[in-house]
């Protein structure tokens, strides 16, 4: 077609308003430049944050993100992942509960559907994974404490910790107390990976060996405690330091600020993208585990032992 031809085709297409067809170019070209998002639930931040690097990552690659949400559910998981198939993604970036024991990734990988899993670590060899070193990184929490003076320090997260990020977490806080001579505590549930409830904590704060210092599984988890905690007359950091993980900006707007391990989104949406895009080109699977850091906070201090005693 010439070029004066082909210019009268396309003004008059825009005198019409006509919208090329999606579909039509999806069957030609056997792509939907559309990429499946599977996280846990919104309502902490560190997945809204991630969600939101990762559509900038993939729109400035000509792709599209569709959003699922799973409520760390399994079934809940095999469901939106099905659903997303349906739609045709080219691929999934996913964040499961457990990715050690997990059927829907079984399936994905016997299927031959490209995905990458976002914030776990893992060494099966047919995952791709882009994630922080959870146990290093809550080891380096602990120790922050402990160099702070506390010396009974206890650990606070979900359910059973049903996530696989909180069990190494768990793993990373005994190796710290462990490494400087003390006895680790045994994890302190919550029932909800995200709320903190003072009837489920209260009795540990009770007593001589009643921890002085907290960390929590999550920065959203670490919020809630504190709030719970200066609502009951615990006043946070003067009788219990609390330290998070996530980084999450709100962390940063409230008082007192929150002391964090602070995970690279940013940097990790934009790895997890580049490298779902490789494995939709045919690379080989691959795992990159990015280093994590302090951002100190106003909800730690030095411990003073004449402050832990138990309000009246």
């Amino acid at each position: 077609m010439r070029s004066e031809t082909r210019e009268r085709v396309f003004a008059a297409a825009r005198a019409l308003g006509f919208r090329p067809n999606r579909l039509g170019r999806q069957l030609r070209l056997q792509t939907t430049n559309l990429i499946g998002v599977v996280v846990p639930n919104l309502l902490n931040p560190v997945f809204a944050e991630q969600f939101q690097a990762m559509e900038r990552a993939a729109r400035a690659r000509g792709y599209n993100l569709l959003l699922a949400t799973t409520d760390y559910t399994a079934e809940r998981e095999s469901a939106v992942v099905e659903e997303l198939l349906r739609q045709r993604v080219d691929g999934l970036v996913l964040t499961v509960t457990d990715a050690e024991h997990n059927r829907v990734l079984e399936g994905l990988v016997s299927e031959d559907t490209p995905f990458v899993l976002a914030y776990h670590q893992t060494r099966h060899p047919d995952y791709s994974a882009v994630s922080v070193d959870n146990r290093a990184g809550m080891a380096l929490a602990t120790r922050y404490l402990i160099d702070a003076g506390h010396r009974r320090v206890a650990m606070v997260a979900g359910p059973a910790m049903q996530s696989d990020r909180a069990r190494l977490r768990y793993d990373g806080y005994c190796d710290a107390m462990v490494e400087r001579g003390l006895a680790p505590l045994p994890v302190i549930e919550m029932p909800a990976h995200t709320n903190a409830d003072f009837a489920a904590l209260e009795p540990l704060l009770r007593g001589p060996n009643a921890p002085s210092a907290l960390v929590c599984s999550n920065d959203l988890l670490a919020i809630s405690l504190i709030a719970e905690l200066r609502r009951h007359g615990w006043s946070v950091p003067e009788r219990l330091s609390v330290i998070g993980f996530d980084g999450i900006t709100l962390g940063t707007q409230m008082h007192p600020t929150l002391c964090s391990v602070v995970q690279p989104i940013g940097e990790l949406a934009r790895m997890v993208i580049d490298q779902l895009l490789s494995r939709i080109a045919g690379a080989a699977p691959v795992s990159h585990c990015l280093p994590c850091h302090i951002r100190p906070g106003e909800s730690t201090q030095p411990y003073q032992e004449m402050l832990h005693v138990t309000p009246q």
